[in-house]
């Protein structure tokens, strides 16, 4: 009775009904639902995280034949796509997941509608965008390859597919599906990059990795994929992607405009470094990012127990950062390596802004999985409020740091929007799990990495001579073996039971419980 009032205590608050329908278990093979979850997370992490090793390839190889102002012009080119391009997530894919229509059938054709609408209004905003940046740079390199980039916007709306096995907790068969198109990607960048071809190889090799990615999963979808106009489907994916479409708006002024700030503080070369810098410590998010995608259709089915929703955002979060943290670390230690053995000369200028972004990187995975949480439970406006305090803090951090201290300051005022954004997650995170506290999430996220990063520099500082590939080889393997240990030290019951989720399968008749 007590969970029952809850329950509709939260439906009338605007929490949808989050009764599963029974196509979302037809995947739990003798498993209850959160040794699922938790068997699925990390079994499709690694998935995901082997192809985001391969990106972070396709990036480091690119580097070693692009020159960094060709380097610069694809940064512009890949911003200013992505950032117009993220005007259009709306949540679509979430609230499709969340949804619990008898027809399911129907309602995914729906869902893939209006992916389709909005992927190609926003491929005409961003051509018509296109030009409007090429002024703002004050280069006309960017429009073409801008607009072919472009293409893969409305192309992508026919990867909608993935979202059907992604709902059902298919994680296997939602992995393979979703890794055709950046393995093409992948291929077609190295082999154009090697032919020559600039910044056009990265350009080709998205839009190659859209296309076979799309044929692929319209192939594989076990529903028709057509177009199905619903007013009422409309009216309700508007009320919960409204905040998302201003997220949005101001994700895209906060990037663009430090961006555009960078461009007249350090330059095309400068913009390059920057590139660099954020594409190398995006690896870090990218772990963070899968396991949240692939917790968040567990998620939905349990949003009527916040103890379990509690439960399920700080072990994920936590097991995000045991990769996170070391990561970013170990970046800002080896920094000076990376660029001098792995780049060359002409990357130096980036070491410092390589080693800050690094922890920068590292700081904001703490809560980073807040979203789903919210998106879950039908509340999508802290979103929002999140994005404006983003947007305030650039106009009143970043623009005069940038200005007044080029890359030195565009890595402060990085630094320093990643702590308010961090500060204002604790507090949003804390009115909707009662016993948050984010202050000691953060010690206890930081703490495994304290004794690895200690144990470098106190080799470093006794023996500070001529550095070579072997001591750099050296100090890295110490790194990693005190990150594992200190990780079993701090987090020995996580990793624990976590195994045992791996290990473990639950009788059939306990699945319904």
């Amino acid at each position: 009775m007590a969970r029952e009032a809850i329950a509709t205590t939260e439906r009338q608050a605007g929490v949808a009904d989050s009764t599963p329908s029974t196509d979302r278990f037809v995947a739990l093979d003798g498993r209850n639902l959160r040794q699922h979850a938790a068997r699925g997370t990390l079994i499709n992490s690694a998935f995901q995280v082997s192809f985001a090793g391969l990106s972070l390839l396709r990036r480091l190889v690119v580097a070693a034949y692009l020159t960094r102002a060709e380097f610069g012009v694809w940064s512009i080119v890949l911003t200013t796509v992505l950032t117009v391009g993220w005007l259009k997530q709306l949540g679509v894919a979430d609230k499709y997941v969340q949804q619990n229509e008898p027809d399911q059938e129907a309602a995914y054709q729906k869902a893939f509608t209006m992916e389709l609408a909005t992927s190609v209004a926003f491929f005409a905003v961003i051509a018509a965008a296109l030009p409007v940046y090429g002024l703002a740079y004050g280069t006309s390199q960017i429009i073409l390859p801008g607009l072919v980039l472009a293409l893969s916007v409305p192309i992508s709306a026919y990867e909608s597919p993935i979202w059907v096995p992604y709902r059902r907790m298919q994680y296997g068969r939602q992995r393979l599906l979703s890794a055709v198109d950046p393995v093409v990607s992948l291929v077609v960048t190295v082999v154009l990059a090697v032919l020559g071809l600039g910044y056009w190889a990265l350009v080709l090799g998205v839009l190659a990795g859209s296309v076979v990615g799309s044929i692929v999963a319209v192939a594989a979808c076990p529903y028709r994929t057509r177009v199905r106009w619903d007013r009422g489907t409309a009216r309700e994916y508007l009320s919960f992607s409204w905040p998302l479409f201003g997220l949005g708006v101001s994700s895209l002024v906060v990037v663009q405009g430090m961006l555009l700030v960078s461009n007249r503080s350090v330059g095309l070369e400068g913009l390059g470094a920057i590139g660099l810098a954020a594409s190398i410590a995006t690896f870090a998010t990218n772990v963070d990012t899968i396991i949240s995608q692939a917790l968040y259709p567990a998620v939905c089915a349990v949003t009527d127990q916040r103890d379990k929703l509690f439960e399920a955002f700080v072990k994920s979060n936590r097991l995000a950062l045991v990769w996170a943290m070391p990561f970013g670390v170990g970046l800002a230690l080896f920094a000076s390596d990376l660029v001098r053995y792995g780049f060359g000369e002409r990357w130096e200028p980036a070491i410092g802004l390589l080693a800050a972004m690094g922890v920068i990187s590292a700081i904001s995975q703490i809560g980073y999985n807040h979203s789903i949480f919210f998106r879950a439970v039908n509340q999508t406006r802290p979103l929002f409020n999140l994005s404006l305090l983003a947007l305030i803090s650039f106009f009143v951090l970043a623009v005069p740091l940038i200005l007044a201290l080029g890359l030195t300051g565009y890595a402060l005022a990085w630094g320093l929007m990643t702590l308010v954004q961090v500060a204002g997650r604790g507090w949003y995170l804390s009115r909707l799990f009662s016993g948050f506290r984010m202050a000691r999430h953060f010690a206890r996220a930081i703490a495994p990495s304290v004794p690895a990063a200690l144990a470098v520099l106190a080799v470093r500082l006794a023996d500070p001579g001529h550095r070579t590939l072997g001591v750099a080889v050296a100090e890295l393997a110490l790194y990693v073996i005190a990150t594992v240990a200190a990780t079993m030290l701090f987090e020995r019951p996580l990793m624990r039971e976590v195994a045992g989720y791996m290990r473990r399968r639950t009788r059939p008749a306990a699945v319904a419980s």
